[in-house]
């Protein structure tokens, strides 16, 4: 086993490169950790027996040769996760080619809102990356673009800065003249407050260089590459959205009870005066 991230959240048929040793008995054992339902909390789990299914016949080349690992939790000693191992004939490669129970898929609330009638696509596209189906899950993700981007670029004006929110309201205007979603996000990628720019890296221009690679020439794997950059950054912009227009509303509700209070309070010193 590479580590605990793989067996944890690497997705099936995805080869991971991994200088494997020449006999099962030296592979590595990692603990790792999952939800256990018996527990009903997260737990560490560890491989069952101490070693590889296989291993109790002696040692086995790892040369091209698919493993069992079965894990058991610390806890209850009773819940179970299964994995499914082929290792490469050049043993360089690992692809995790079976894992029980499944791996749990997580859609993102923010984006699903955003989606309005169509919340499947984020869903069926992380089932694509699962499978390791790059094609699809980018082409997915390419449609929640497509689907969102104009809402989401009108959120994005009420965190403009005032000062640069006439530019970019122009700039939003010409959004409408085009119905390619790359264009839309070329229009105003350079525009983005701060607040959506962590360490200055901009998600529309990661979303447009994505979004411009197309879904014609590229393999599986470099189109889950791009799915994935797609993904996370439709998801940190949506969250970060929400999270900052929802703040500024509780801010500006705070300060109106705020100066409401402050109001009622004078006028009642001036009455009594």
């Amino acid at each position: 086993m590479p580590d605990k991230m793989f067996l944890e959240s690497y997705p099936l048929y995805r080869p991971f490169k991994f200088a494997a040793p020449s006999m099962l008995h030296q592979l590595p054992r990692p603990a790792i950790n999952f939800e256990c339902p018996q527990c009903k909390s997260n737990q560490t789990y560890n491989i069952r027996h101490g070693r590889y299914v296989g291993q109790e016949h002696g040692h086995r080349d790892c040369t091209g040769t698919a493993v069992h690992a079965v894990y058991v939790c610390n806890g209850c000693g009773k819940d179970l996760r299964e994995f499914f191992l082929h290792f490469s004939d050049d043993r360089n490669k690992v692809t995790k080619i079976g894992q029980f129970p499944p791996r749990t898929i997580k859609s993102n609330v923010d984006v699903e809102k955003l989606l309005g009638e169509h919340p499947e696509y984020l869903r069926r596209g992380q089932i694509c990356e699962e499978q390791s189906y790059g094609i699809a899950a980018f082409a997915y993700y390419r449609r929640i673009v497509e689907e969102v981007i104009d809402e989401l670029l009108a959120k994005v004006s009420g965190l403009i800065d005032p000062a640069e929110l006439a530019t970019y309201q122009e700039a939003l205007d010409r959004v409408k003249t085009t119905r390619v979603a790359a264009e839309k996000i070329d229009l105003v990628k350079d525009m983005l407050p701060s607040i959506l720019r962590p360490d200055g890296i901009n998600p529309l221009r990661a979303l447009h260089e994505a979004l411009s690679e197309g879904l014609h020439s590229q393999t599986d794997e470099e189109c889950l590459e791009l799915a994935e950059i797609v993904r996370d950054s439709l998801v940190f912009l949506a969250t970060q959205i929400n999270i900052s227009t929802a703040a500024s509303a509780n801010f500006t509700s705070g300060m109106k009870k705020l100066l409401e209070k402050k109001a009622a309070r004078n006028a009642s010193q001036e009455g009594a005066a």
